[in-house]
């Protein structure tokens, strides 16, 4: 993946949001999670543990391929994303490139997607930001990311975090379902859930946190039926749902032996 340029800006983004989560962390209330802080600790050990560096699924060369990538994936899956977005971006990897095509071209390449009409009319809308705005370079500044179009705050904290190393929290369904039926952060909203995850994650998790909920998510507690057997955190849980408090055993999983659930 390509390397921000603008290091200074990017650094100081980063070191701004360590400081608002710790803010958040020295006033966290602790009825907001059904958890002691040993526990979260405990649960997020374990996940560094089962992925040392865990992977996002979604297909890219670079950072403004990762952030098309992400705006296509709203309300579709990853796997459907990165089938259509290969030859794309094989072609296609600039801004420039991007808006030379056109937005008929886009529309073409990405018509298995959900919302492809929108969806190819941002991109282009996107690229044309990008090249006016920002010198066709992604900004590494939540602020500036939200106003591009197409780009919401989930968005946002996936390239934040997957492009520039900032610890934030992408609160996808699979997180949102988890902070509920676990009690690890309840809440209504992304938003909700996304506010209480921030302040209750040790720092020295909160890089890859939202990779590996998204996966725990993904993989293991899954939306139909969880399969607790397969979960390294069953003895932690407080899910009315599980079926065991038995742990899995906790061994590295690596990132090709995973397969769609």
């Amino acid at each position: 993946m390509e390397k921000p340029k603008t290091k200074n800006a990017a650094g100081a983004a980063a070191r701004s949001t360590l400081r608002d989560a710790a803010k958040r962390k020295s006033r966290a209330p602790s009825k907001r999670t059904r958890y002691t802080r040993a526990e979260i600790a405990e649960i997020f050990r374990r996940f560094h543990v089962q992925r040392p560096e865990p992977q996002g699924e979604l297909e890219h060369v670079n950072v403004f391929t990762l952030l098309v990538a992400v705006v296509l994936s709203a309300q579709a899956t990853d796997a459907g994303v990165n089938k259509a977005t290969r030859a794309l971006f094989a072609i296609a990897d600039t801004p420039e490139k991007m808006l030379a095509l056109g937005e008929p071209r886009v529309g073409d390449y990405i018509k298995t997607i959900g919302l492809w009409r929108n969806k190819a009319k941002n991109v282009i809308a996107l690229c044309e930001a990008l090249i006016r705005d920002h010198g066709g370079e992604v900004p590494g500044e939540r602020e500036a990311l939200v106003a591009l179009p197409g780009v919401g705050r989930k968005t946002a904290n996936v390239v934040l975090n997957m492009a520039f190393g900032q610890p934030t929290m992408a609160v996808d369904t699979h997180i949102l379902r988890i902070g509920n039926r676990i009690g690890l952060a309840p809440g209504k909203t992304p938003d909700q859930v996304e506010d209480i995850l921030v302040r209750i994650i040790p720092d020295e998790y909160m890089r890859h946190a939202h990779h590996w909920l998204i996966l725990h998510g993904r993989y293991v507690c899954k939306a139909r039926k969880p399969d607790c057997p397969a979960c390294v955190i069953a003895d932690i849980c407080k899910s009315a749902e599980k079926t065991t408090s038995i742990p899995a055993p906790l061994v590295p999983i690596e990132p090709l032996e995973e397969a769609p659930a």
